[in-house]
This record gives structure tokens, C-alpha cells and sequence, in this order.
């Protein structure tokens, strides 16, 4: 089974001056606490998307991340010294005794009798699972003491206000309706013109229906006409969403309005995103998880799977901020999908790097990266490699970087791997691998949603297609340097093409900040046996970096060199990387939107501010 977080066994423990009533209490009380900060945290977004201060957007946004590990050390803490230790581990100590067993069995129940009124039951349950992991040997992951299923259904669960509003275009005609649900979410700021953005919001939606209903239906309102748009507003770096679904005609439309600020203060109205593939990209495992402020979670994710079905619960959970829930519900998934399959984990096709084993189950979406034990990098070891992905974590991704799922003791059945894949972790990692009768623990393990590596893909693209990608990833170079991130190594395998043919970046072992970096020009040879010797003529600090050095293990293939000279040649000149990094370190913030220039409303001209 999965356990949050990568710490260290508490000896496990049995009741002593606790009752299991307290202990569940206890616990209950510690995720209500991460709770009310954790929407606390949402309501100071909306503060600060009304004063426009970014910085402090983002600066939220990263510490929101490390609330719930800090909560549960915190309950950890209180509960450790009421618990009587057992046995060392290592003195064969692992086995709960019978009266010991009762115990976490009753703390479990009476934890399942508090919920019974509570609105985030499911995040309830996973923080019970968080702290017990700590305390617990994992011979006792299991739903006995855990909850490997969840015991509260909340499928219907519902807020006492509830999760959505609707709105009657019928009674009142779209524009009207448009401008009522605009006024409903309650920003303090003034609204810049408000009957001209829902003025055009209503023609883009008039015209996004007509496409979608038979012909003698594309010009009037039907009777089950209804904007249904959930209660509060999606907060992320500059931005402000708000996310419904338009039905009509029994078809149900998804959109999202893009709120953006202007310097002056005034809110306007940026961009109309219609259909599953404009949300998919806009709640994109690619980026920053969203601020929103919901009593209830699980209605909050009912609704917006609704929209985007295809997109697993897990990662809905997680674009909200609740990467922890979103991380249990992966694990379930995951369980599901083993127990349905056939297939053998086995080596991930392409290029092997030198810091990651990285491994797939051909049937499932997803790749397993573990940490080499030598790593042939200077000055690279786990704790660096595990401080690039926190990073990554915490920084806005800009739509650019995948996210990850990091665990630790996960056991998987070893009957599933490949002999060349155990080879291959025996070999390179044996130090996160643990063979444990006929079933294989990874101590440590980083999850990542499976793309097509850009170097394969170019290798058989289209010449049409290839010139998208490749525009595509120097997109993606540009995107992250502004965001104040520097690739490292920016060979085309380090990168990846999405179902919707996004260029993302997934190594980041040799990421850095771009302020860390000196972007230089390389001087002129002093001779010409100098310019032909295998070794620089100049000094070369560790931080330095020669942009016209690209070109030599980039541009290999002519298809490519051609594409990308047409579109990025300037990335092959420092005086670019050296003006990005002036920007960057004066505290700019750049205009990166998460949505295509199309979907922006015709008033875009004015103005401009990242979303």
C-alpha cells in the first residue's frame, strides 16, 4: 500500500491513557484544523486577486502545499506520548498483539462515527491514514486499520448551501442571467464594463450552441435552458475562474469565464473556454493547483467531473489543492486496475537517463521513476534529485512541467515485473527496492502521468506535425524561463507531447532558477588550434551557460533545425536568456495564459494580464 510522505517509523503502539473515542477525536480534530487554514488560505485569494498582489498569490500557493504534512506531525506529536511502544521492529516487533489489534479496530470505528454529519469525510478518512501510517508497521495497510475503501459514501453528499447556483435564461434572456451570475460572486473590486463582457459572453455562447444542436434548433432558448455555475470562484496566479455548464436542449455545454485585473483595479471579463478539451487544459496536471473555497469537496469534484470526464477524480482532487485525497484516490484506482489486468510492470521505452530507473505498466496511463543509487552526475545525490521535484511542486508550473505524486512503501505484487525490470532496479536502485516474500516494497517513488517522449515522437512526426512540436518546445523553454525556471538538460527526451499535443517538460533533476544562472557569449578563439581542441579556451564557472552551444545537440535532424530556426532562433542567443533573466530577477511576472489567444473576447486589445 501507499504511505503519505517519505519519514520514519514510529515504533507502533498500543492504548495507554487514551481511549480509542480520544484518539479518534484527536485525529479528527487535527484534519479539522488543516481544514479551516486550508480554506482560510481561498479566501485570502480572493483578497488578494482583488488588490492584485501576485506576489503574494503565489507565495500562498507554496505554502498552502506543506499545510496538511505539518498537521499531521502536529497530531502525530500530541497522540506519540499517550501510545505505550512495543517491541522494536528490528526484534521482530511488527506483529500487533490481539488486544492491540482490537484497538486500532475501535479507534477506526469510533473515527467512522464522527463523520456522519462531516463534509470532507473522504479527506477525513485520508488524514486518519496519514497519521496512523506513522505510527503503524506496513504489514497493517490494510482496511482493518486503515481506510484502504472508503467507509463514507459521498456521492450525494452535499453542502449546506449548495455546491452550485442556476440561472433562467428563458425567464430573463442569457445576457441578463449572464450578468446576475457575474454580480453573485461577491468581488470586492468594480467590474470594468459588465454589460459589455456579458454582452459578448452571450454571442460566443449563442454561437457555441448552434453548432452543437440540429438545425431547427439553433436559434431559440429551450424550456430546460439553465447556466448552473459553481458557488465560488477558481483563484491561480492572476486569474479568477468561474466554472458551470450551460444546458439546453438536454445538452450540457462546460465553459469557464476567465476573470483577469486590470492596473487600475477593475475586473473584466478575458476569455469564454468551451467544451472538456478547454477545461482539461485549464485544470491541467501542468500547473498550479487552483485556490477555491468549498465546504464540500466531493460536490465540488462530482460537479467538475461532470465537465471533463475523462479526467480520473484523483487528479480533479488534486488541481484543488487536495493532492493528498487525490493521491488515495490514485492509489484505489491503481488497486482496481491491478486486480483487472495482466500485464507486466517492465522498462519504460526510450532513452535511460542517468538519475531515474523509470518503469510502466503498458495498461495504465502512468510511469514509476526511483532514484538511482550512483547517479554518473557530479554533485547529484537523492536528497538533490528529491529537493528539484519539491521544487517543481511548489513553483507554478505554467503549464509546462508534470506534476507528480511522490510515495513511499508501496508494495506491488512481484509476480507483475518483468524479469529485465527486477534486473534493472536490483541492479540500479537497491537500495528503494525490498523483496519481500511475493511482494516487491519501493521505499521511495515518484508517479507521473505517461506521455509520448518528444524525441520518439518527432522521430516519426509528419513534416507539418513536427514543426508544431518543436515550436511546441521551444514554447515550453521560453514559458519556463519566464516563470524563473532553467531546464538544465533540455535534450528533446527530457520532454513529453500530452493527448492534447502540449509540449511538457518531466526531468527535473537538473533544473535551477534562472536568477542562478550566467547566460555568456562565447569569445573569440585566441589561434585556430584552440577553436579545433576538444577542450574550451575560456573559464567556464559551474553556473555558466552558452546558448549558442544549443544548436550542436539540438539541431542534428535538418526537419528540425529548420522548424526550429523559423520559430526560435533567438534561443540560441544569450542576449535573449540574459534580457528573460533581467525580468525575471526584477520581480516580473509574465502574461502565460492557460487557455488559446482565440478564446479571449474581442475587448482583449486593451489590456493584457496573465492568467
Amino acid at each position: 500500500m501507499f504511505q503519505d510522505g517519505d519519514h520514519r517509523k514510529i515504533e507502533q503502539a498500543a492504548p495507554t491513557g487514551l481511549s480509542a473515542a480520544q484518539v479518534a477525536a484527536t485525529i479528527l480534530e487535527g484534519f479539522n484544523r488543516h481544514y479551516s487554514l486550508f480554506r482560510y488560505s481561498a479566501q485570502r485569494a480572493k483578497s488578494l486577486f482583488e488588490a492584485g498582489d501576485w506576489h503574494q498569490m503565489q507565495q500562498l500557493s507554496r505554502e498552502r502545499i506543506e499545510y496538511y504534512d505539518t498537521r499531521v506531525r502536529e497530531c502525530v506529536a500530541r497522540l506519540a506520548p499517550a501510545l505505550r511502544k512495543v517491541a522494536p521492529q528490528e526484534q521482530g516487533g511488527s506483529a500487533l498483539t490481539p488486544a492491540q489489534q482490537a484497538f486500532w479496530q475501535d479507534v477506526k470505528t469510533e473515527f467512522v462515527s464522527l463523520l456522519a454529519d462531516h463534509r470532507q469525510p473522504e479527506c477525513a478518512e485520508t488524514f486518519f491514514n496519514s497519521v496512523s501510517c506513522r505510527i503503524l508497521h506496513r504489514d497493517h495497510y490494510n482496511n482493518d486499520f486503515l481506510f484502504v475503501r472508503p467507509a463514507v459514501a459521498t456521492d450525494y453528499l452535499g453542502s449546506r448551501l449548495p455546491a452550485y447556483r442556476s440561472y433562467y435564461p428563458l425567464n430573463q434572456g442569457l445576457q441578463p442571467a449572464l450578468t446576475q451570475m457575474l454580480a453573485g460572486f461577491g468581488l470586492a473590486a468594480p467590474m470594468e464594463d459588465l454589460p459589455r463582457d456579458t454582452r459578448l459572453l452571450a454571442r460566443q455562447a449563442l454561437r457555441a450552441l448552434r453548432s452543437m444542436l440540429p438545425r431547427h434548433d439553433t436559434y431559440r432558448l429551450a424550456p430546460d435552458c439553465q447556466i448552473q455555475v459553481l458557488n465560488t470562484l477558481f483563484f491561480r496566479n492572476k486569474g479568477a475562474y468561474a466554472v458551470g455548464r450551460l444546458v439546453n436542449h438536454g445538452t450540457t455545454l462546460p465553459f469557464a469565464i476567465a476573470l483577469l485585473r486590470r492596473p487600475s483595479g477593475h475586473i473584466y471579463v478575458d476569455a469564454l473556454l468551451l467544451g472538456e478539451d478547454d477545461l482539461s487544459a485549464l485544470f491541467s496536471f501542468t500547473r498550479a493547483y487552483f485556490l477555491v473555497d468549498t465546504e464540500t469537496p466531493a460536490a465540488y469534484v462530482n460537479f467538475l467531473s461532470s465537465l471533463m470526464p475523462r479526467k480520473p477524480k484523483a487528479e480533479l482532487y488534486t488541481t484543488i489543492g487536495l493532492q493528498k485525497q487525490g493521491k488515495t484516490l490514485f492509489y484505489r484506482d491503481f488497486l482496481q486496475h491491478l486486480a483487472h489486468s495482466h500485464d507486466c510492470f517492465d522498462i519504460a521505452p526510450g532513452i535511460h537517463g542517468l538519475v531515474m530507473v523509470v518503469f510502466t505498466l503498458p495498461s495504465y496511463p502512468y510511469v514509476f521513476k526511483l532514484i538511482r543509487d550512483r547517479i554518473a552526475k557530479p554533485n547529484m545525490d537523492h536528497a538533490t534529485v528529491r529537493r528539484k521535484y519539491m521544487l517543481v511542486k511548489k513553483h507554478d508550473r505554467v503549464g509546462r512541467m508534470a506534476d507528480t505524486w511522490e510515495y513511499s512503501q508501496v508494495a506491488l505484487p512481484r509476480v507483475r515485473f518483468s524479469e529485465r525490470l527486477l534486473t534493472e532496479l536490483r541492479t540500479k536502485a537497491p537500495s528503494l527496492l525490498e523483496e519481500d516474500g511475493d511482494r516487491l516494497i519501493l521505499r521511495h517513488v515518484y508517479i507521473e502521468r505517461r506521455m509520448t517522449p518528444l524525441n520518439l515522437y518527432l522521430q516519426r512526426a509528419s513534416d507539418a506535425a513536427l514543426e508544431r512540436a518543436v515550436k511546441g518546445y521551444g514554447d515550453a523553454i521560453r514559458e519556463l524561463a519566464a516563470a524563473n525556471i532553467f531546464p538544465g538538460d533540455m535534450l528533446y527526451k527530457n520532454f513529453g507531447i500530452t493527448r492534447l499535443g502540449r509540449v511538457v517538460f518531466y526531468d527535473y533533476d537538473e533544473i535551477q532558477h534562472m536568477t542562478e544562472m550566467n547566460f555568456r557569449n562565447i569569445p573569440p578563439a585566441p589561434n585556430p588550434e584552440a577553436e579545433l581542441s576538444g577542450e574550451p579556451w575560456y573559464p567556464v564557472d559551474a553556473n555558466d551557460v552558452f546558448p549558442e552551444e544549443f544548436q550542436y545537440f539540438l539541431l542534428g535532424d535538418p526537419r528540425v533545425k529548420a522548424a526550429f530556426l523559423k520559430h526560435h532562433a533567438d534561443l540560441l542567443e544569450p542576449s535573449w536568456w540574459q534580457a528573460c533573466r533581467a525580468r525575471v530577477a526584477q520581480g516580473r511576472l509574465e502574461d502565460i495564459f492557460p487557455y488559446a489567444p482565440e478564446r479571449r473576447l474581442p475587448h482583449r486589445a486593451a489590456a493584457s494580464m496573465a492568467a
